[in-house]
């Protein structure tokens, strides 16, 4: 009997696709993209055009609502004779001094309050009866106390820091995962090592969160508070143009306010990012 061997015919191995890149490509559409340095002045330079042409067109009336090119040329006058240079350092000045005791107070009030049981106890209710009492509201009552001078300004201004700073550092401490203590623990950490290792950077994202309010708090309270019993800064200027009329000179004061806290907001959102670059999120 003759026995037949068949040879085994080799079969050509599928390819398979490698969909890694679409499947990168998919992941990197839902993201917003990179943001560009300058894309946060799109829109005030929208606003500024959209301005300038509705008062080329008459469409603004000029008593009212003056001209863009009439308010720079009315900062041009104020700068020249003295009086809006006086005016932007008084009020840098006193926003600087509260916001650096409510950054203070708030920082210090947060890691006693977040650290501490017995801090929680005797520190967070008393700031959330402060929260929910218009700090404005406050200002008749810290004249009575501070007088009528720069202390009770001062006084306002870091309280309305401190409240967000505070409430954001303190929700950010309650919420480091507990997973993260028992690590800790299980590897020996002091309490040193732990605060510096676990909680600070876990807690660095919502104090950004707070100093971003704190800063932007702190210009619209002093808008208010240069307007009681001064004598110089840009609520000041403003007031005493309400009295003559003097709409472009408020909106010089109002375009003022509005870049500081610009700047100042854009300030803190490059140290956040150079401050935490190792935290991977939606906009890096």
């Amino acid at each position: 009997m003759t026995t037949t061997t068949t040879a085994a015919i080799p079969v050509p191995a599928v390819e398979q696709s490698d969909d890694r890149p679409q499947r990168a490509r998919q992941r990197r559409g839902l993201a917003p993209g990179k943001r560009l340095p300058a894309s946060r002045l799109i829109g005030p330079a929208l606003f500024v055009a959209l301005w300038a042409v509705a008062s080329a067109a008459g469409q603004l009336d000029p008593g009212a609502i003056p001209a863009p090119w009439t308010v720079v040329r009315t900062t041009g006058q104020l700068w020249t004779d003295g009086t809006l240079p006086t005016d932007v350092l008084t009020s840098l000045e006193r926003a600087a001094y509260g916001f650096a005791l409510g950054l203070t107070a708030g920082v210090l009030l947060a890691l006693a309050a977040g650290l501490s049981r017995v801090g929680e106890a005797l520190i967070d209710g008393t700031v959330q009866l402060n929260r929910a009492i218009p700090t404005l509201g406050l200002i008749p009552l810290f004249i009575l106390w501070l007088g009528i001078g720069e202390t009770f300004k001062i006084a306002i201004i870091a309280i309305v820091v401190y409240i967000p700073i505070y409430l954001n550092l303190h929700a950010a401490l309650s919420g480091i995962d507990h997973r993260y203590v028992e690590l800790a623990e299980v590897q020996g950490l002091s309490r040193v090592r732990f605060v510096r290792e676990i909680v600070i950077p876990g807690a660095l994202p919502g104090f950004f969160v707070g100093l971003r309010l704190g800063v932007t708090g702190s210009w619209l309270s002093l808008v208010v508070l240069e307007q009681i019993n001064a004598t110089s800064g840009l609520g000041y200027m403003m007031f005493q143009a309400q009295n003559y009329g003097r709409t472009d000179i408020i909106l010089v004061g109002l375009l003022i306010y509005g870049v500081f806290g610009l700047v100042s907001d854009s300030t803190v959102r490059l140290i956040e990012r150079k401050v935490l670059s190792w935290r991977r999120t939606l906009s890096s």
